[in-house]
């Protein structure tokens, strides 16, 4: 099965899927499946500009609503997760996941489906050691906190992906796994971005909840973005005992949907030929999602899982085969995703725009129908109850927050704070013109489990090219004359060619001419940027 993976979308769904149209001709085959890492900008309308945390001047439509609308439709399934700029109030109403538009199915917060017999998990948002512990509290209208919070991972959400025993093929992340960066070209990847040398040399870049669920979960593929630069590794999992074979990750982040970025890549990946060609539910996630459904949190009180401690009965929520025989009896033994999108919001319409659209926290049908169906909670609904009892929803509990730090216990079992760290992304968004986006900034100090030994530096240097690169660029991105003058491997090229992997083979018969700027001249780094083409056609150095 050919699978394409991309990186950062930023709303840019018509030149992805232009993108992949130009890989078909190119390749094998057709693409079975696309999977976008987050950053993918669901956005419907005006209103769901307002919900994205960018700064107004990056708040542009894009070309989403022309699916959701059902102007287009996506030529290939797609399957993706949320990152930290997204329409939050869009994804919010899907937190087990569903269908934004025909065709494009998003995980929601965190998520395990399977397509063709190959398992795909994920996890959407990114890491902060201070919202970690809070449970789902916000919704719509957000404030300047909120609209960040939102997108922040929580433990309940790893805490559930932590009981699954089945093996994973495929998991996406927005953000990296902490230390990931020790098992690939950590010299290169120092090259291209050297800002992260602080961070990587104090082993704090990424996220240490994805680097847990990575050692957990240990997936032949591990897929991230976020970080705006393409890097390779292979992480070799220990054997629990000698009888097992080790397990080995293939991992992969890709760059955003620019010229000049690895923002995309086609790998084969074996598939089940007799399995079923629809979208499916995962029984085990399903059978784990109905048994921590007591455990859901809608205030913003700090608060720990259920561990084998002394303190609570309950610590082991995996799924049984007599629990997993009761959802498929529940189910009907039919684990098929049904196609049961509806449009829930006004879409866009340029010759009528609405500035003063008016903010709504909605249930979706869809999440409506999929709880009700297998008995667990919709959190919308609950959060909207406690807004009306409480007035809790979109407010952060300060009292209880108080209580809670007072209690003697850490914040996070992470201790991950990050007002240590001066380093800036220039690649990332600015939250706030004056002051850096620490999102993008983890801290000093890990207590992770998860073993940093690095690789022997043969392994290291090989593995990066297993992934050869895929550079075709549609016309709405082909590149000037002038862009690609200073190329730096001074090989001649059309916009169009492109190269990609299968197993580490090449399968075109010429190679692209660079478009990244992965080698550029060191002076050129030093220039300062605020991501200001992050949405434009052109590439940051350039427009720097």
């Amino acid at each position: 099965m050919r699978v394409a993976v991309a990186g950062c979308c930023h709303g840019e769904l018509d030149k992805i899927y232009e993108t992949l149209a130009l890989a078909e001709k190119r390749g094998p085959g057709p693409i079975d499946l696309l999977l976008c890492c987050g950053d993918f900008q669901a956005v419907r309308n005006e209103a769901d500009l307002r919900c994205m945390a960018v700064p107004p001047k990056y708040r542009h439509m894009q070309t989403f609503y022309r699916y959701y609308s059902g102007e287009k439709k996506a030529p290939v399934l797609t399957i993706f997760i949320g990152g930290n700029h997204e329409a939050s109030n869009h994804l919010q109403e899907l937190p087990y996941g569903g269908w934004v538009a025909p065709n494009i199915y998003y995980l929601g917060l965190a998520g395990v489906v399977k397509y063709r017999g190959v398992r795909i998990g994920g996890i959407s948002g990114i890491f902060k050691s201070h919202d970690y512990r809070k449970g789902h509290f916000e919704c719509p209208p957000y404030n300047p906190a909120t609209i960040r919070s939102i997108y922040h991972v929580r433990n309940i959400e790893v805490y559930k992906l932590k009981q699954l025993k089945q093996p994973m093929d495929i998991f996406l992340s927005h953000d990296w796994p902490r230390s990931i960066y020790h098992y690939g070209d950590k010299k290169q990847l120092l090259k291209t971005k050297s800002f992260f040398r602080q961070e990587v040399e104090n082993n704090t870049l990424g996220s240490p909840a994805a680097s847990e669920l990575l050692e957990h979960l240990k997936p032949t593929y591990w897929f991230s973005a976020h970080l705006h630069v393409k890097f390779a590794a292979l992480m070799q999992h220990q054997a629990k005992d000698k009888e097992q074979t080790a397990k080995a990750t293939k991992f992969l982040a890709l760059d955003k949907c620019l010229p000049h970025r690895d923002f995309l890549q086609v790998i084969e990946i074996e598939h089940d030929p007799s399995a079923s060609e629809y979208l499916e539910y995962d029984i085990e996630w399903l059978t784990v999602l109905r048994a921590t459904d007591d455990l859901i949190n809608v205030t913003g009180r700090l608060w720990n899982m259920p561990e084998n401690n002394g303190l609570h009965t309950r610590w082991d929520y995996s799924a049984t085969e007599e629990a997993m025989n009761k959802v498929l009896e529940i189910l009907n033994h039919d684990l098929r995703v049904p196609c049961n999108f509806s449009v829930t919001a006004a879409c866009y319409d340029p010759s009528r725009p609405q500035t003063q659209m008016q903010l709504v926290h909605r249930i979706n049908p869809q999440t409506t129908e999929f709880c009700a169906q297998l008995g667990i909670t919709d959190i919308n609904v609950r959060l909207q109850k406690a807004k009306e009892e409480h007035h809790l929803c979109g407010e952060y509990e300060e009292q209880e927050d108080l209580e809670s730090n007072d209690s003697g216990e850490d914040r996070s079992e992470y201790n991950t704070d990050t007002s240590a760290l001066s380093s800036i992304n220039p690649d990332e968004i600015m939250l706030d013109e004056e002051e850096e986006d620490e999102d993008s900034v983890v801290s000093t100090h890990s207590d992770m489990n998860t073993p940093s030994v690095e690789p022997s530096s043969d392994q290291a240097s090989d593995f990066s090219a297993s992934f050869s690169d895929v550079r075709i660029l549609p016309g709405s991105m082909t590149v000037s004359s002038d862009d690609t003058l200073g190329s730096p491997d001074g090989r001649e090229g059309k916009p169009g060619e492109a190269l990609e992997s299968e197993d580490g083979k090449d399968l075109t018969e010429l190679p692209l001419k660079r478009l990244s700027d992965e080698h550029e001249p060191e002076q050129r780094k030093k220039i300062k940027r605020r991501n200001q083409a992050i949405y434009a056609a052109v590439d940051d150095d350039d427009a720097a």
